[in-house]
């Protein structure tokens, strides 16, 4: 995807645009914003640009445009976790091959996706090469939480910080690329600023459906009606923080005509946080569901 049509942060790429076009380029930076909005794809175009053989960020047709563009450039290096994390031998492998002179451009670049699930002893090692890079050698990390870095690793780097998609953004770019259709407010709400949420959300559409006509209505139902529709919610463990804020945005939208659904959103948010400390999963959705049921009727 190249530079104009990554979607989100215009401030972001005018500031990217015009350090190449005033060739300001630094030996670090830190991109810094929620996950899922394109942090990494900014990167890349970023390291295509600063490697361009004309230094031109309009450029695609040089050879180290088109070899980036192929996935096939020598002097471009993404690093990204295993299992979570990323290990010491991930960095010292970086080193390993940092001090070699460029092939294709006069400069090289390296990409460190989600830097802040560096393990201590990767940040420390990398923290080497901070201090005293190659003068050729550009790192951009990226990551959503900044305070997980250590302090001398974000003092070293040029912070880049970048805010979530807007909804009508986001709207517009699923309409045009995806060809997605009839998305309710809730639902684009619910994909909160992030195309990875959209993507992962609008495939579960029929769930989402399901739950907003359930919880929008759920004066109007049984309790065994209710946890007889509601399968989606015991089914979904990995997603059920995006279904629980889903759930939050429906009841949000009833309390500006009733302020009583207030203490609904109050209640999802109680069992959010006894999930986060690993209640039991089954119980702590059928106490959800029934408080929910018992608040309505």
């Amino acid at each position: 995807m190249l530079f104009e049509e990554l979607i989100g942060n215009d401030n972001v790429k005018n500031i990217l645009k015009n350090t190449i076009e005033k060739n300001r380029i630094v030996h670090s930076y830190l991109f810094i914003g929620p996950n899922g909005i394109g942090k990494t794809l900014f990167a890349k175009e970023f390291a295509r640009m600063i490697l361009c053989n004309k230094q031109e960020y309009t450029c695609t047709n040089c050879k180290s445009c088109l070899q980036f563009l192929e996935d096939n450039h020598p002097d471009f290096s993404l690093i990204k976790p295993e299992d979570g994390t990323i290990k010491i031998e991930k960095i010292r492998q970086m080193q390993s091959k940092i001090l070699e002179k460029p092939i294709s451009s006069t400069k090289k670049v390296y990409v460190i996706k989600n830097a802040d699930l560096m393990t201590k002893q990767a940040s420390n090692c990398l923290l080497k090469t901070l201090e005293e890079p190659p003068p050729f050698v550009t790192i951009i990390l990226t990551g959503a939480n900044e305070n997980l870095f250590l302090n001398t690793i974000r003092s070293r780097c040029t912070k880049i910080q970048f805010s979530k998609i807007s909804d009508n953004e986001l709207k517009n770019y699923l309409e045009e690329k995806y060809n997605y259709e009839n998305l309710s407010i809730e639902l684009i709400k619910a994909f909160n600023g992030s195309i990875t949420n959209a993507l992962k959300i609008y495939e579960q559409r029929q769930n989402y459906e399901e739950i907003e006509k359930i919880f929008s209505n759920i004066e109007k139902y049984k309790l065994v009606d209710v946890l007889g529709k509601l399968d989606c919610l015991y089914k979904n463990r990995e997603n059920i923080e995006e279904i629980l804020d889903y759930i939050s945005i429906i009841f949000y939208k009833k309390s500006l005509q009733n302020k009583k659904y207030i203490q609904y959103i109050e209640t999802i948010e109680k069992v959010k946080k006894s999930l986060k400390s690993n209640s039991n999963y089954d119980m702590s959705i059928d106490r959800l569901v029934f408080k929910l049921w018992e608040e309505a009727i």
